[in-house]
């Protein structure tokens, strides 16, 4: 394939034959070209006795898509949107999303003002490609960003590219080729039963409790914040109804889950104590444990028990494994079960995952050896 001598976006100029390129002057097979026409599909055209036949081809192609009217708007377009900033663009963008409701409008504005535009506020729309949105999310990885959170951004991120590709800012696809954020098992760190016992004592009270909550019956910090002694349902049962919204700050529906949808989780004898001496130490709210300090008539923020995490880890009192963040609680409560032999299927469903593969393929390093005791077990029943 060759492009010696074209204009960018002209094409290329090759033979099919055996014939390496220093040659195909003197070999006396036919030339074929390769273009886009103008509604942007590849095209070939074959029949070409010399280099020069073709060349004039493409360059006739060229000039003629390039003087189309659509050619002349494409052109206007980029010469407005190209050079406009990301922060400017994604502005616009983001006007165009009235159809959203108020929580996914929140939402959209919350990634971009924490991860989109501290990266590319400043950055020129027509400089994107694949490379520049890679870059991106191996840096949120560096940085320890949740999956959710990477999530989240590259999705804001493809579409609004993907908005200016339709407007021709592109002649590719900047996201074409990249793969999202995914969760690597490698990188799940997982404390030690040790360094649980520290980090359950390391913050107040309230800290705590979300701790014992995590670990002990799996939830997520939103769920551990929506903590309600009513959902108690039996001494070894908790009944998890809902999350406190991150965005929002309210009381909303589960996770993968429409509202007045629920899970029930073992409780072990350990977290339900917990539960029963924070609410007879600092009582309840309709039930509600954890509330806003400063309004009790408010759910607990995110960032109350995040606050505490960070000058944690920066403390140094707690021992904890390098990269391991609040979600590894989680992690714990899924690492404890899986080693006690409790079934898979089971553990999906108490975590609250959309399907039992995602499970599988999140944890199932914390089984090692699994085959081999399975090998075991049906011996000793073949054998019986």
């Amino acid at each position: 394939m060759a492009t010696t001598g074209l204009t960018r976006g002209m094409g290329s100029f090759f033979k099919e034959c055996e014939h390496p390129e220093s040659r195909w002057t003197r070999c006396p097979h036919e030339y074929k070209i390769r273009y886009r026409n103008a509604a942007g599909q590849q095209t070939e055209e074959s029949g070409f006795a010399t280099q020069e036949k073709a060349r004039t081809r493409l360059a006739e192609v060229y000039h003629a898509r390039k003087n189309s009217p659509q050619s002349q708007r494409k052109a206007e377009r980029i010469q407005k949107y190209g050079g406009m900033r990301f922060s400017a663009y994604a502005a616009e963008w983001l006007k165009g999303q009235r159809h959203q409701g108020p929580a996914s409008l929140r939402m959209l504005e919350s990634t971009l003002k924490n991860h989109l535009l501290p990266a590319f506020g400043s950055r020129r729309m027509g400089t994107f490609d694949h490379k520049v949105v890679e870059a991106f999310i191996e840096t949120m990885e560096r940085n320890g960003v949740g999956l959710a959170a990477q999530t989240h951004a590259f999705v804001r991120l493809k579409t609004i590219l993907l908005d200016a590709h339709r407007l021709g800012l592109y002649e590719d696809n900047p996201v074409d080729g990249v793969q999202p954020p995914q969760y690597d098992p490698k990188r799940a760190v997982i404390p030690s039963l040790a360094q649980l016992q520290g980090i359950r004592t390391a913050g107040d009270d309230a800290f705590n409790l979300v701790a014992e909550l995590m670990s002990g019956c799996g939830l997520r910090n939103g769920e551990a914040l929506a903590i309600n002694v009513d959902n108690i349902v039996a001494d070894d049962v908790y009944r998890v109804t809902e999350q406190v919204n991150q965005t929002t700050k309210t009381y909303a529906s589960l996770k993968h889950r429409k509202a007045g949808e629920y899970r029930d989780v073992p409780l072990p004898a350990r977290t339900k104590q917990a539960i029963e001496h924070y609410a007879d130490t600092y009582g309840t709210v309709e039930g509600y444990l954890l509330r806003n300090p400063k309004d009790i008539t408010l759910p607990m923020p995110h960032h109350t028990v995040d606050n505490q995490w960070r000058r944690i880890r920066r403390s140094g009192q707690v021992h904890l494994p390098e990269g391991m963040v609040l979600y590894g609680l989680r992690h714990f409560f899924a690492s404890n079960c899986l080693g006690q032999g409790i079934p898979i299927t089971d553990v999906a469903e108490w975590m609250g995952h959309r399907s039992i593969e995602i499970t599988f393929k999140t944890y199932r390093h914390l089984m090692p050896g699994s085959i081999g005791k399975a090998a075991k077990i049906l011996d000793l029943g073949l054998a019986a």
